[in-house]
C-alpha cells in the first residue's frame, strides 16, 4: 500500500519541537507525495483542585503554563503551514486541547487513522510520546531525531535490521513504499547476539523484495560482545545510511524496558530517521 497520508507530531510542552525539524518532517513527508496533517496540542497541568485555593500561586502557574503550551502549539502549526505551502505539500493543521496526562493516547487515536506516523523525538527528555505511538498505533512511526543536522534529508541508502522475528517482517511490509524509492538497501542481520530462527531467511526475505522491483544487498555483521544498539549505529554511520528500518518491542514491553534492547538504544538517540513497526 503507498503512503498517501502522514501524520506529523509536534510537542508543545513541556520544550516545543524546534522548528528547524519540521523542514525535515516535510520533505520526508513530501516524498511519498502524501497528504500531511501536523497536530500540536495545547496541553493543560493536571493539579488537584485542593492544591489551587491553597498558598502561593499556583493557580496562575498552571494558567500561565498553559498559555505558553497553546502559544508553542500555535507557532509550531504556523512554521509546518509556512513550510508545506513553500514545499507544495497538501496539508492540514490540527490543534488539540487536553491535560498534558492524556496528550500520549490523544496522539496514539490519531496516528491509528494514518498511513505513516512522523515524530521527532528530543535528546533531552523522555521519549514517551514516540513511544506510546509505536506501541500503540498498529501502524508504522517515522522518529525523527530533532539534533541539528547538516546533512539533507535522503531516503537513498535504506539499512534494514533483519532478525526473522514477526516485527521486523511487519517493519519491512510497511517500508516496502519506501523501499521501493531508495537507491540502495540494505538487509543486515547481527550475528551471535542472540539466537535467529533461520540463517536462511535473509536471502528469502531478498527474494520477496525482488519481486517488488528492490534489489537489495544480504550482509552479517558480528555483534563481538557489542550491544544491538550500538552495532547498529556503527553500521548506520560506515554505510552512511539515510534511513534504518527495524521491527520494535521483539521482546515483551516490559522486558524490553528493564533489560534495554535495540528498540529503546535506538529510540533513546535515534542517529537518523528510524522507521519502527511493532
Amino acid at each position: 500500500m503507498a503512503i498517501r497520508d502522514v501524520l506529523l507530531t509536534l510537542t508543545s510542552y513541556p520544550e516545543p519541537t524546534p522548528v528547524s525539524v519540521i523542514d525535515r518532517a516535510v520533505s520526508l513527508g513530501s516524498t511519498f507525495g502524501a497528504h500531511i496533517a501536523a497536530i500540536s496540542c495545547e496541553a493543560h497541568v493536571q493539579v488537584p483542585g485542593s492544591f489551587l485555593g491553597g498558598a502561593g500561586n499556583l493557580g496562575t502557574i498552571v494558567a500561565s503554563e498553559a498559555h505558553r503550551s497553546r502559544k508553542n502549539a500555535q507557532d509550531l502549526l504556523a512554521a509546518f503551514e509556512a513550510a508545506a505551502q513553500k514545499s507544495s505539500v497538501l496539508h492540514e493543521i490540527v490543534l488539540e486541547r487536553c491535560l498534558t496526562s492524556e496528550v500520549p493516547d490523544l496522539l496514539v487515536e490519531y496516528a491509528r487513522l494514518h498511513d505513516l506516523t512522523i515524530v521527532p523525538v528530543p535528546e533531552s527528555y523522555d521519549q514517551w510520546y514516540a513511544e506510546a505511538i509505536i506501541f500503540g498505533a498498529g501502524r508504522p512511526t517515522l522518529v525523527v531525531p530533532e539534533a541539528p543536522s547538516s546533512k539533507a534529508v535522503d531516503l537513498n541508502r535504506v539499512l534494514v535490521a533483519w532478525d526473522s522475528s514477526r516485527a521486523a517482517a511487519r517493519a519491512v511490509s510497511d517500508a516496502i513504499p519506501i523501499l521501493e524509492k531508495a537507491r540502495e538497501v540494505r538487509i543486515l542481520t547481527v550475528t551471535n547476539e542472540k539466537a535467529i530462527s533461520s540463517r536462511r531467511s535473509s536471502p528469502e526475505l531478498a527474494k520477496n523484495l525482488s519481486r517488488h522491483g528492490i534489489d537489495v544487498i544480504v550482509e552479517e555483521v558480528d555483534s563481538a560482545g557489542r550491544v544491538i544498539g550500538d552495532v547498529l549505529a556503527a553500521q548506520i554511520e560506515s554505510r552512511r545510511a539515510d534511513l534504518l528500518v527495524m521491527g520494535a518491542f521483539g521482546h515483551s514491553r516490559f522486558r524490553e524496558f528493564i533489560l534495554g534492547g535495540a528498540t529503546r538504544s535506538i529510540l533513546t538517540k535515534p542517529p537518523i530517521p528510524v522507521l519502527f513497526s511493532h
